[in-house]
């Protein structure tokens, strides 16, 4: 794991180093074992482009300084940077080894140089990982850019005339005096209805983001290319497949070869354990292959039972005897939104980044590596929305309005996990087409966002509105019912919520995350099989439940579908009622040019009544709020974790 960055100016003026330097610098967090930085000098553009790639190094595979970055091939014709793991790497090896190729390291880096040697473009294909890398060709004179298939290792990149600038965080770019630090407008409603920019885009106009499983070149002359090398494909059916007692063998031998080669590393590893099905899984398998016992870290909340897991990860921990360590999170914890926001460059819409920055903050004390959960329930339709989905496929419209009707007379309830809150979330967007559903699900406004918007965002949008993008509609129209909702989830909430929390969290403390359930191998396989084997009878993972079996405790493998949640209903009645009044409410408040602010008003006395739970979009508005005051005040570039609020147990 690493953070890259680099400038190439096609015009042939050389890329100052002070300012490549202070692009990487503010990398240091994602690398802190080490920097380097390759300067090319153009002279002019008669001699070619000048270029500057700038590396923060985090070291897992070969600590030794052959293995630091810049890293240039034999005869210094290529240059790489690159932030990531190839967990086929020795394969590689070995293959191009036999070929007459002569290694200078044991890293996964240099793999790819001599990758790149044999296939160019298409090196690509032959890597099984998750990576981000850029590559200077000397002899060809043009930059290659590539981005893992799910999207698990960030790359954004912004023009600024003639010169091109990219880097693993939008903040190294923005160190780039050339690139304008203008805020996208098409941003706003985007972020209020799913928590993050769109796709492929960021807060920003100028800077953009390259997606998941695609490659770009630039060349010497402008032209650029963006091309996909691969995409989650799910079969029509009926197909033949094989019988479930086979499938569910496959799906384990798959999972099992999926953590063993994300055990290779020369430093600590251990794991998060949530006490769900996936991570309980993961810390499973882990056990079988180490010599002593696993370091699992779990994390809870203080006073507050109905979001705290704990007892079912002590009872993950104690079945496989890993050596365990627990965190407890205080309300205090709501100090970290400023870091929050400065690791995630701009407002995250996702409460459970709070969690997830802390416990990786501990994790990084004792290990170096963490195996985790995610992907799990994009792959086996884990989630209780996607049941729902099918179920509504049979509900009458008519029964959908009377139900929502109906409801919405009850009293709200106090306990977060409430079936009336999901009640009535559900009947709600059931009568709604598929697609309108989902996104009435997830979205954090949904039909309030007139009233919070100002008119004038609403009136520069894009005729075509920020919805779901329609290249993905597209193919998924052929798809089934439950494959497009697999399929969309995988191509937009998991890149671009689940797995930037994870990477924004673990790498803000140097700490490099590692998801077995996102194995190339696996997810090609599980997407192939038949929609009953995932969700069956209301079960769902049908067939990972019936893979693991005799591993877990039963307790654990009947476990039901609970979320990373945050408590922040109860916090913002209590602890943090002032200062949650005291951003959104304030004279100072920075949003107003933005949203209603009476509106914004009625959401806060709501809540704080006791009337409605908006703790969700509370804390979204919150983290506008902090971001818009954050990139006004240079000193944000300052901002720290400070004093972590969590008692160790």
């Amino acid at each position: 794991m690493c953070g890259i960055c680099g400038v190439v100016n096609f015009e042939g003026m050389p890329v100052a180093p002070e300012v490549l330097r202070r692009m990487t610098a503010s990398l240091a967090h994602r690398g802190p074992d080490g920097e380097g930085t390759f300067f090319h000098s153009g002279n002019g553009s008669a001699s070619g482009p000048a270029v500057g790639l700038g590396h923060r190094r985090l070291a897992v595979i070969d600590l030794s300084p052959n293995a630091n970055q810049p890293m240039p091939n034999n005869d210094a014709t290529l240059w790489i940077v690159f932030n990531g793991e190839i967990y086929n790497f020795r394969e590689l090896r070995a293959r191009l080894q036999a070929q007459g190729r002569a290694f200078r390291s044991h890293s996964d880096t240099e793999v790819i140089l001599h990758l790149y040697e044999e296939l160019g473009d298409r090196c690509v294909d032959e890597l099984d990982g998750m990576f981000a890398f850029a590559l200077w060709d000397g002899r060809r004179q043009r930059l290659f850019l590539a981005r893992d298939r799910v999207g698990k290792k960030p790359l954004y990149y912004a023009w600024a005339g003639p010169t091109f600038v990219f880097a693993s965080e939008v903040k190294a770019i923005l160190r780039h005096p050339a690139v304008s630090a203008d805020l996208s407008l098409e941003a706003v409603p985007h972020y209020f209805t799913f928590g993050y920019p769109p796709p492929g885009r960021t807060f920003y106009q100028a800077i953009a983001q390259l997606p998941p499983a695609h490659t770009m070149t630039v060349e010497a002359n402008g032209r650029v290319e963006l091309q996909r090398y691969w995409d989650l494909t799910f079969p029509p059916s009926p197909r033949r497949h094989p019988p479930f007692p086979e499938a569910a063998a496959q799906v384990r031998a798959l999972l099992t070869e999926a953590v063993r080669k994300r055990l290779v590393a020369d430093v600590p590893l251990g794991a998060f354990l949530s006490g769900g099905l996936d991570s309980s899984i993961v810390v499973g398998l882990m056990s079988r292959f180490v010599d002593k016992r696993v370091r699992t870290f779990s994390l809870g909340f203080a006073g507050e039972p109905g979001f705290d897991e704990t007892r079912y990860s002590r009872l993950v921990a104690g079945h496989f005897g890993t050596d365990h360590t627990e965190f407890i999170v205080e309300p205090k914890a709501f100090d970290l939104i400023e870091s929050l926001v400065w690791h995630h460059d701009g407002p995250f819409g996702d409460p459970s980044a709070i969690p997830t920055y802390l416990v990786a903050q501990l994790t990084r004390q004792h290990v170096t590596v963490a195996l985790n959960g995610d992907g799990g329930d994009e792959l086996f339709a884990g989630y209780l929305r996607f049941q729902a989905a099918m179920v509504a496929e049979h509900v009458p419209r008519s029964l959908s309005r009377l139900c929502a009707r109906g409801l919405a007379l009850l009293d709200e309830p106090q306990r977060y996990h409430h079936w009336l809150r999901r009640a009535r979330r559900f009947f709600a967007a059931s009568g709604d087409p598929l697609i309108g559903r989902m996104q009435r699900w997830v979205s954090i406004f949904d039909e309030d966002l007139p009233r919070l918007l100002r008119p004038e965002i609403f009136a520069g949008l894009p005729a075509a509105g920020f919805g779901y993008p329609a290249e993905v509609l597209d193919k998924m129209a052929s798809f089934s019912t439950l494959a497009k909702i697999l399929y969309l989830n995988f191509r937009t909430y998991l890149p671009d919520d689940l797995l930037v929390k994870m990477d924004r969290s673990t790498m803000a403390h140097g700490l490099e995350g590692r998801s077995p359930f996102l194995d190339l191998r696996l997810t090609e396989y599980v997407a192939g099989l038949p929609d009953q084997f995932k969700l069956h009878w209301g079960t769902t993972k049908h067939i990972l439940r019936a893979g693991f079996v005799d591993l877990l405790p039963a307790e654990i493998l009947c476990r039901t579908k609970r979320g990373f949640g945050v408590p922040l209903g109860a916090w913002f009645r209590g602890k943090l009622r002032e200062s949650l009044q005291d951003l959104l409410l304030s004279s100072r408040a920075l949003s107003g040019e933005y949203l209603q602010l009476p509106y914004v008003e009625e959401l806060v006395r709501e809540h704080t009544e006791g009337m409605r739970d908006h703790g969700h979009r509370l804390w979204a508005l919150l983290a506008f709020e902090v971001w818009l005051r954050a990139i006004r005040n240079p000193a944000t570039e300052l901002m720290a974790a400070g004093e972590a609020p969590f008692q160790e147990q």
